[in-house]
């Protein structure tokens, strides 16, 4: 009767490589459903409209929402002015934190094209004008009284 406690215990005791065998055998997902997983998009509807705009290539191809993604696959994602691309290691069973995505991905983006991509962000804001963009509270109200007067 020990043994048998013994061995249920293995079996439902939850280890990485347990967590990484469940993984393995993990049927293709849907590339929509693969990126909110892997938290490149915050919702899912937001990963599908960047894969129906084109923003998102499997093996250099670009594909539906439907296309199916397996270990193996490269993704690319669109973040001008660069293609951002990670190799596909293993299919999360759902969405998973953040600590677990570098064990399900592997960035293969170029180091050029990372900096470039720094850069551009920098120039991006460095170029804003003080005072532009939203409005502060009480510049929304003296625009509300001069344009209602």
């Amino acid at each position: 009767m020990a043994d048998n406690l013994v061995a249920s215990n293995v079996l439902h005791s939850p280890t990485k490589e347990a967590f990484h065998d469940h993984m393995s055998i993990q049927p293709p997902m849907r590339i929509d459903k693969f990126l909110w997983c892997i938290r490149l998009f915050k919702t899912r509807s937001l990963a599908t409209d960047a894969v129906k705009r084109e923003q998102v290539r499997i093996n250099e191809r670009t594909v539906k929402a439907s296309a199916e993604v397996k270990p193996g696959d490269v993704i690319a994602l669109r973040e001008p002015p660069i293609w951002r691309s990670w190799a596909i290691v293993a299919l999360p069973v759902s969405r998973v934190g953040a600590k677990l995505v570098p064990e399900l991905i592997t960035e293969r983006t170029a180091f050029e094209d990372l900096e470039k991509l720094e850069l551009a962000r920098l120039a991006k804001a460095q170029h804003r004008i003080p005072g532009e963009g939203r409005p502060t509270k009480r510049d929304r109200r003296d625009m509300e009284r001069f344009t209602h007067e």
